[in-house]
């Protein structure tokens, strides 16, 4: 199946970076269900996350649209620690973007310097840290325990067995 369902990489017409305009709508109109889970996380887990937060986004693609659910996970993070006037220092964040192999991550990490400085500016980048993750997240690709916040967009998701755990209205683990 890895090989069947991917997206086309490149420069040219075809490719998913310039065909992606119905996924980052759905994106768009998705945010604010995605601030309050991170709101709601954050709330939760201020104290035990106050050194270093994992998130992963998973089935990232490319172009355009790899970055922008992690922008308003990372501003929405950096919001809540802020308001809660308890830390002086914003934790460092790393990110992990998650595709298949197949994915152009190339196109990715060219632009991963410019959007950290222009999204955080220069001071503040040092404690964002991006990588890539590829494979399938069908299985296994973190440790037990080492996330903290888990991303998805459409993509095609099952679990083989279902756990008894607390969601919100959103259906977002909490």
């Amino acid at each position: 199946m890895q090989q069947v369902l991917r997206t086309k990489g490149g420069e040219d017409h075809a490719i998913y970076a310039k065909n992606s305009s119905c996924q980052r709508l759905a994106s768009i109109k998705f945010n604010s269900a995605l601030k309050q889970s991170i709101q709601e996380f954050c709330r939760a887990n201020l104290a035990a996350a106050a050194g270093c937060i994992n998130i992963a986004d998973l089935g990232c693609a490319s172009g355009p649209n790899a970055f922008l659910a992690i922008q308003d996970i990372i501003e929405s993070v950096d919001r809540e620690f802020r308001e809660s006037n308890i830390y002086l220092e914003l934790p460092s964040i790393q990110v992990f973007l998650n595709d298949l192999v197949s994915n152009d991550f190339n196109s990715i990490f060219r632009s991963i310097a410019e959007f950290l400085s222009k999204t955080w500016g220069l001071l503040r980048t040092q404690s964002r840290v991006i990588a890539a993750m590829p494979g399938s997240f069908h299985g296994r690709l973190f440790p037990d325990n080492s996330m903290h916040f888990v991303y998805t967009s459409y993509s095609l998701h099952w679990l083989s067995q279902v756990c008894n755990l607390q969601v919100n209205e959103f259906l977002i683990m909490l």
